[in-house]
């Protein structure tokens, strides 16, 4: 997805009439405070988040960035990592055109499969086609990841999806 495509995946926030309220856009290191801010807020881990934000998405609303989402690329494979949304518009589909743009992202820069690790979400994300797998079933490369190296317990799930 190049970045215009991505300036125009939006959604309405809760109560909104508008649908164009909410503007999921690539992240900037000037959002690298917001996004650290959310994710401890959800108790994500932040170890390994860049702090120029690359290959990071944010959806905006107004001037507040309410949720977010990271792509780690590893050769053909990818990592989704550190998917959030702010609490107050949970439910507005924000989490779904984030992660709807970086799977578009993760194709363009040429991934195959995407990788993620959970513990709370193993029901949300089959609805993009993620499927659970092994570990061992993990590229290797993947496997260097702050999220494989300790900042994800080993009690998450894996999940994957074929691009």
């Amino acid at each position: 997805m190049n970045s215009d495509a991505a300036a125009d995946s939006r959604a309405a926030a809760p109560g909104s009439t508008d649908t164009h309220a909410t503007r999921v856009r690539r992240a900037t290191a000037t959002d690298a405070g917001a996004v650290r801010a959310l994710l401890r807020n959800a108790q994500l881990p932040i170890d390994g988040v860049p702090d120029d934000l690359a290959h990071f998405l944010v959806a905006q609303l107004g001037e507040m960035v309410v949720g977010a989402i990271g792509l780690e690329p590893y050769g053909d494979s990818a990592l989704l990592r550190s998917a959030v949304v702010a609490p107050a518009v949970r439910g507005t589909g924000i989490g779904d055109q984030l992660v709807k743009a970086l799977i578009d992202n993760a194709r363009s820069a040429g991934a195959r499969h995407l990788i993620l690790l959970t513990t709370t979400a193993e029901g949300w994300f089959p609805r993009f086609g993620f499927e659970r797998i092994e570990r061992g079933e993990v590229p290797a490369a993947v496997h260097a990841s702050a999220a494989f190296r300790g900042a994800c317990p080993d009690s998450a799930i894996v999940m994957r999806v074929e691009l």
